[in-house]
C-alpha cells in the first residue's frame, strides 16, 4: 500500500466520521424556547380556563339544584385556585427548561 493510498482513506475516514459527528449532534431550534408573551398568554389562558370550569360547574349544580349561588361561589373559587396552581407548575417547567439549557450551556465552554 502506497503513502498517497493511505492518506486519501485516512481523507475518506475523517470525513465519514464528521458525517457521523453533524448527524448525531441535535439541531438548534428556534421554536423550542419560550418567550415571555408565549409564556404569559398560557399563563392567562391557565387562569382564565380554570375560572371558568370552576363557575360553569357552580352554575350548573345551583340551577340543578335550585339553592343560592353557593356551589357558584365555592367552584369560581376552587377554579381559580386550580388555575393558580396549574400555572405555577407551568411557570417551573420553563424555568427548570431554561435552568437545563444554561447548565448545558455551561458544559460546553468547559
Amino acid at each position: 500500500m502506497t503513502d498517497d493510498d493511505q492518506k486519501q482513506r485516512m481523507a475518506q475516514l475523517e470525513a465519514k466520521i464528521d458525517a457521523v459527528k453533524k448527524a448525531r449532534q441535535p439541531a438548534a431550534r428556534a421554536d423550542s424556547d419560550i418567550s415571555g408573551g408565549e409564556l404569559a398568554w398560557r399563563m392567562v389562558i391557565e387562569m382564565v380556563s380554570g375560572l371558568g370550569i370552576g363557575f360553569g360547574i357552580g352554575y350548573g349544580l345551583d340551577s340543578l339544584l335550585g339553592t343560592i349561588p353557593v356551589f357558584l361561589v365555592l367552584f369560581t373559587l376552587l377554579g381559580l385556585v386550580a388555575g393558580v396552581k396549574v400555572m405555577l407548575r407551568s411557570a417551573k417547567e420553563v424555568q427548570d427548561k431554561q435552568a437545563a439549557h444554561m447548565q448545558a450551556e455551561k458544559d460546553e465552554r468547559d
